[in-house]
């Protein structure tokens, strides 16, 4: 059976008796009025008649299979909604959703409670309002989940919950910050466009992407690095914005789009991307990475002055050149740095004025990046 409504007034207890039931659930622009809890099952108080309720109970908790589908369209609930445990036992209970969920365009005026659920059918929560807390923690999204153009108005935790399929967040507003701490997303994620106010930073501790690799996870660090330069966190926002770069380089290199190349253009590709992971990533770090700068050169000016410290590399025109590796050091230094004192230059010879020229381009590059490196950290907001 089908529990039908359009633009009416739903109560919760007639609502969740359909639902205990195993009715299917079909709602459009409806106001559910009570609280939607399933912990009201339960209570003797209430009188519900639960013998078509599947529940398995286990030592520590118990697991509700909802074998219908759930379709809310553009509904408004009015109170709670709950598919988890009571707030003093927030494990004693967890549902299992068999079917798509869809909660489309809904708005949710007081606290949101899907702890511990598994949705092994899509869960769309495409364009919902959430007024006040929404929780996520420790839920199983077996297949798409969708959070499209959602406000989150109140705090909302996702901590440990695992996107086994496809997880969209794009365009959604984070107003009072999120929690996606421990969090797994298992396949593709999409943060492109969201936003958070507030000068609220979501916390990813210990997040997880397996498209790491694809670059999959650059719209998700670019969405932490404009909410900590909002918040003023400097530091915070010129690491996340080096992890997206790297993120974008690796889908430049292996994501959706290259997989599609044929060989000679994966060659090409990866040729025209070998500048910016040397310089870009691994050199320079984006500008985020200073010290990368200082240690290149250190070693630049170090192999050089080895290189100096053999006979005959150095002439002088007015003494003799001594053999020595301070000698090497001091001259490897002025010409990195293209000081230049003219006391001492490169012997006749192709290689040693090969390796002066080098030496003198490369720490001109070096002074370049390290001077940016510093004025891009020490200037940002």
């Amino acid at each position: 059976m089908t529990f039908q409504r359009e633009k009416q007034n739903v109560s919760a207890t007639q609502l969740l008796q359909a639902i205990i039931d195993g009715d299917s659930i079909l709602l459009n622009q409806c106001i559910i009025t009570d609280a939607l809890d399933i912990n009201r099952v339960f209570d003797p108080n209430e009188k519900f008649q639960t013998e078509k309720l599947q529940i398995h109970q286990t030592a520590n908790y118990k697991i509700i299979e909802l074998p219908q589908s759930i379709v809310f369209d553009k509904c408004t609930f009015e109170e709670n909604v709950a598919f988890a445990g009571p707030w003093s036992e927030p494990d004693s209970i967890k549902v299992d959703f068999k079917e798509n969920i869809v909660f489309n365009s809904s708005t949710f005026n007081a606290q949101t409670r899907f702890r511990n659920a598994t949705f092994s059918g899509i869960a769309s929560f495409d364009g919902c309002d959430f007024e006040g807390v929404a929780t996520f923690r420790n839920v199983s999204f077996k297949k798409g989940a969708k959070y499209r153009t959602v406000a989150f108005k109140g705090f909302v935790l996702f901590g440990n919950a695992e996107f086994n399929n496809s997880g969209r967040f794009t365009n959604s507003h984070f107003a009072k910050g999120a929690d996606f701490s421990n969090v797994k997303f298992e396949n593709e994620t999409d943060f492109s466009g969201a936003y958070s106010s507030s000068r609220s930073v979501p916390a990813y501790n210990a997040i997880y992407f397996a498209h790491h690799k694809h670059g999959d996870d650059e719209s998700f660090w670019r969405f932490v690095k404009q909410s900590a330069q909002e918040a003023g966190y400097y530091q915070l926002a010129g690491e996340c914005f080096y992890r997206e770069r790297c993120s974008r380089l690796l889908k430049k290199a292996s994501g959706p789009f290259s997989a599609k190349f044929s060989t000679s253009k994966k060659i090409i590709n990866s040729v025209r991307l070998l500048p910016e992971l040397i310089f870009g990533k691994m050199l320079f770090g984006y500008g985020e990475r200073p010290v990368r700068v200082l240690i290149a050169s250190a070693i630049i000016i170090l192999f050089c002055a080895f290189f100096y410290w053999d006979a005959g590399s150095l002439d002088s025109r007015t003494h003799d050149v001594e053999n020595s590796f301070m000698q090497g050091l001091y001259f490897s230094t002025i010409t990195f740095t293209t000081l230049g004192y003219g006391d001492l230059y490169p012997a006749n010879d192709n290689i040693s004025r090969i390796v002066a020229m080098t030496e003198a381009v490369s720490g001109g590059c070096m002074m370049a990046l390290f001077v940016v490196s510093l004025a891009k950290r020490f200037s940002r907001g």
